[in-house]
């Protein structure tokens, strides 16, 4: 496990979400925000994380069914937050896997508290394991290297992204040719509330081009489709 900790914190209130995201941080953890199971989903295929704390009640998909997946494709540790006397929640969320729940209202240092008691004990069992490797991805001669979080170019020099760059051009790439919304890369990229508007996305693509395509004022690898939004219109190759 690295010194600082990486947890994602999946919350669709977000006056409840990043003030907590704002406290974890100065407890010396590493924080990643996402407001629904969708947006889960992408930075846990993105990232690393070391821990989950999972609201059960959100709009589409709940916690639970998320906590399923989660314990379906890996170890890694979840912490449900619950309302106070959802007890069938709890039950039905430590069954499927969780490690332990807080009921709500609860003060962020109880969930500190508890995040660092669940990371001790998996750690001390010898069990904990980071993610697995989302693996990497080839596309118009370049390779997106996932576990590393890496771009390089055929001659395999990498090429420095910025953490939206590289959510970006991993939303892009593990959806090859389907026409993406700016909405949707909102969502998957930086969650709905992390900007509000649709030259963030349009701005990211641009910076992208000048680093990928042979002709950025041409653009062959990400192409914008009108109306629409943008897609990867390059073959890729899961490696």
């Amino acid at each position: 496990m690295p010194d600082t900790p990486h947890l994602l914190l999946v919350e669709d209130e977000r006056s409840i979400r990043e003030p907590l995201a704002q406290y974890l941080t100065k407890q010396g953890f590493r924080i990643t925000q996402a407001g629904d199971a969708e947006g889960a989903r992408a930075r846990m295929a993105a990232y690393a994380i070391d821990l989950v704390v999972l609201d059960i009640m959100m709009p589409g998909e709940d916690g639970l069914s998320l906590c399923r997946h989660i314990r379906e494709s890996s170890d890694t540790p979840v912490i449900l937050l619950t309302a106070r006397g959802e007890e069938t929640d709890r039950i039905v969320g430590l069954e499927m896997g969780a490690d332990d729940y807080v009921v709500k209202p609860f003060s962020p240092r109880e969930l500190a508290a508890r995040i660092k008691v669940v990371l001790r004990r998996l750690q001390a069992g010898g069990i904990r394991q980071h993610a697995p490797d989302a693996g990497s991805f080839a596309f118009a001669g370049w390779v997106l290297k996932t576990g590393e979080r890496a771009l390089v170019d055929r001659e395999g020099v990498s090429v420095p992204l910025s953490t939206g760059e590289y959510s970006l051009l991993h939303a892009l790439v593990t959806r090859p040719r389907a026409v993406l919304t700016r909405d949707q890369l909102l969502d998957l990229t930086q969650g709905r509330e992390a900007a509000a508007f649709d030259r963030a996305i349009d701005n990211q693509v641009s910076r992208l081009r000048k680093k990928i395509e042979p002709d950025p004022r041409n653009p062959a690898i990400i192409k914008t489709v009108w109306g629409g939004g943008y897609t990867l219109a390059a073959e890729v190759t899961r490696l």
